[in-house]
């Protein structure tokens, strides 16, 4: 094995990123070393390639340079000493959050939440690299049957996931609304179709992103920004009281104000969106108190809970996904694939990078199948 490896590295403020050679990650007793098969491009990853707001604050100039990507699916090829559930040769995926035992959330089985919680990709290097160092304890052993480039996605599929299922799980037969047409939301959408929602609502901006919605079994498509009464619309059609659930998933103020008025009473919504500014002025007595909604925050996915229903749903065939992904490129066009992500009107779903010319040949066979 070389020493040194290809990496899609943001070494300074401002927008874009490099192609570097970097050293192979030297691994601790308690990781693994994994070749990367593919890896996925996140909105994450574009808050960081423009280094918005967010990106500048959260990682800093400081902590540059960094590897970006956390989406992967890849073999482990060498084990840290203190490693006993992996093993070279295993075919894994990483969740995001790598969490610690020195947080009371992490103690109480709240895996996905913590203070002193790392995020590969933005605490750690990340992905867009030919090999990553993981802590074992992240690790998910994937569905030898599943194709890195759909094993690659399990991660915010199972955002997706988790948001639609909210804590309770109770979705069958009732209504959904899902605000906002990115990636999540098509994943949202799909899923949706599944888990049995008796009727779909899908709102977004792009008309690419939202025929694709239509394939992937919304009922209704809903333009965000054309002249019509989004709330009517969805009442209308929902007995006059609203859809059982809405899940926000735009980061977007209309989009936020507009799926409180679509939720009935006693319903439940979802928060998975991420606001530019953080803040939004909203009536907390109608839209909360009076109207005695669940508010389910999402953040990531239930650890490990909903990496196994997605496992089942996506190696048993009951969950179709490949759809959303509409681009694969060379881990050296990373360009490409963000500015296909930044594009408007957007017109792509999932972008996949291969650091292997082989795997991306493979995948591009899979995907005309």
């Amino acid at each position: 094995m070389s020493e040194t490896m290809k990496a899609v590295v943001k070494v300074k403020e401002g927008k874009g990123a490099e192609l570097k050679e970097v050293p192979i990650p030297t691994i601790k007793d308690n990781e693994v070393l994994v070749k990367v098969k593919a890896t996925s491009i996140c909105g994450t990853d574009v808050h960081i390639y423009t280094w918005d707001k967010w990106s500048a604050s959260r990682i800093g100039k400081k902590n540059l340079p960094q590897t970006l990507g956390h989406e992967v699916a890849g073999e482990v090829v060498k084990v840290g000493k203190a490693v006993k559930r992996i093993k070279p040769g295993d075919y894994i995926s990483a969740e995001t959050h790598i969490f610690t035992f020195k947080d009371l959330t992490a103690q109480v089985g709240q895996l996905n939440l913590g203070d002193h919680m790392e995020i590969l990709g933005v605490d750690r290097d990340g992905s867009f690299a030919e090999y990553i160092a993981i802590p074992e304890n992240v690790c998910w052993k994937n569905e030898k049957s599943v194709p890195p480039e759909i094993a690659s996605i399990q991660e915010p599929l199972g955002n997706a996931v988790y948001a639609v299922l909210g804590e309770d799980h109770d979705v069958t037969g009732k209504t959904v609304v899902l605000l906002g047409d990115g990636p999540i939301g098509l994943f949202a959408t799909a899923f949706s179709k599944t888990a049995g929602f008796a009727k779909i609502f899908l709102v977004g901006l792009n008309d690419f992103s939202l025929q694709l919605g239509k394939k992937l079994g919304a009922d209704y498509i809903l333009k965000a920004d054309e002249d019509i009464d989004r709330v009517k619309f969805v009442k209308d059609r929902t007995y006059g009281a609203g859809a059982d659930i809405v899940v926000e998933m735009a980061g977007a103020p209309q989009a936020i104000k507009e799926g409180l008025q679509m939720v009935r009473k006693g319903g439940r919504f979802s928060a998975f969106g991420i606001l530019k500014e953080g803040k939004i002025e909203i009536d907390y007595n109608d839209n909360f108190v009076f109207k005695g909604i669940q508010v389910h925050s999402i953040s990531g996915r239930k650890i490990f809970d909903t990496w196994y229903r997605v496992r089942n749903l996506l190696s048993t065939g009951k969950l179709n996904i490949k759809p959303v992904i509409t681009h694969l490129f060379k881990l050296e066009d990373f360009e490409k694939g963000f500015n296909e992500m930044l594009a408007f009107p957007r017109k792509c779903g999932k972008v996949v990078l291969f650091p292997d010319e082989k795997e991306l040949e493979k995948a591009e066979k899979r995907m005309k199948n």
